[in-house]
């Protein structure tokens, strides 16, 4: 039998022509050793210096013609109420335990999946952005895999903003309850980049390991969840990161980066702002993306994400682990 070579995809000559002179790989930080800020790249909107802007608002201008994802912010449920309860004059006064318990049950009791805690770390924080608050509670909701997996059809990306809506809605009812309570918060979900990284948060909070894909891998729904977060001065403290092997699964699986239609996924590891880590690579992953509205190709065929499966990888890997001590 003769194996074929896998057919790579080529970008458009009118995409090719929204690039900058310089790479989105360097505002990210590719191949860089030194720990620094993120740059904004993609997904901000505003007076923020964007110099892939051209190419973002070609991917806007295809919701057009894709009346399912025009205008989601008034689908699927909505994004929740974005209006701030009147504060108390003086806060509620509690142990930071109580605080943590009742923050995770409300966001558990109000449609999230999955929640953590973490200290917000200044090289988390974009560039020309500014955060003062020393937490953020992370929150992950599930997706629907079988919507998911039909990537790229238009199923996929209506079942990711279905879902960033609903992520969208846990934070700000969270937000909500802690300022109910005399104490600022301020709720963020996607797509839209906020004002820091969530990925890293979500880590450092519990929600799981990062995947080669670029994606998280969680112990419970494999990358088949979406996140959002929640900054604040509630006193609470940090949940620890849950090492449970998907870094070592993805060291020699090559299902994503064989399954990714422009190859953008490294096959290993490299520097990152100063961290070794998983890159996609996003000069060649932005086009395609573009022309399918989100793409996820990558989340849809990882192993981790059929139902079912991954915590029962989760616990094989972590056997492997604690076997070799």
């Amino acid at each position: 039998m003769v194996k074929r070579e896998k057919s790579v995809y080529e970008p458009p000559a009118h995409q090719l022509a929204l690039f900058p002179e310089i790479s989105g790989n360097s505002l990210n930080g590719f191949g860089e050793r030194e720990v620094r800020r993120p740059t904004p790249i993609f997904w901000h909107y505003g007076k923020v210096e964007l110099p892939h802007r051209a190419l973002q608002d070609y991917y806007l201008k295809q919701f057009d013609d894709k009346p399912e994802l025009l205008d989601f912010q008034n689908k699927y449920g909505g994004r929740g109420d974005s209006t701030s309860p009147d504060k108390p004059d003086q806060p509620t006064r509690d142990s930071v335990e109580n605080w943590v318990r009742a923050v995770k049950e409300h966001a558990l009791a109000h449609e999230g999946d999955l929640v953590g805690i973490a200290r917000v770390k200044p090289e988390w924080v974009f560039e020309g952005y500014e955060v003062s608050e020393p937490w953020i509670i992370m929150v992950g909701v599930a997706m629907d895999h079988a919507e998911l997996a039909k990537a790229p059809s238009i199923e996929s990306p209506k079942e990711v903003m279905a879902q960033y809506n609903r992520g969208t809605r846990v934070a700000r009812s969270v937000a909500n309850f802690i300022q109910s309570h005399g104490y600022h918060a301020r709720p963020h979900g996607g797509p839209a980049a906020g004002p820091l990284l969530l990925i890293p948060a979500a880590i450092e909070a519990g929600l799981g390991e990062l995947g080669k894909h670029g994606s998280m891998i969680n112990r419970e729904f494999g990358s088949s969840f979406r996140l959002a977060g929640v900054l604040t001065d509630l006193p609470v403290i940090a949940d620890a990161p849950d090492i449970f092997g998907a870094d070592d699964f993805c060291t020699n699986c090559q299902i994503c980066t064989t399954a990714c239609p422009p190859d953008a996924i490294k096959r290993e590891k490299n520097p990152v702002r100063g961290v070794e880590k998983w890159y996609v690579d996003f000069d060649k992953c932005i086009p395609y993306f573009n022309d399918t509205q989100g793409c996820g190709i990558c989340i849809g065929a990882c192993p981790w994400s059929t139902p079912g499966r991954a915590p029962r990888i989760a616990e094989k890997m972590t056997a492997r682990r604690e076997s070799r001590g």
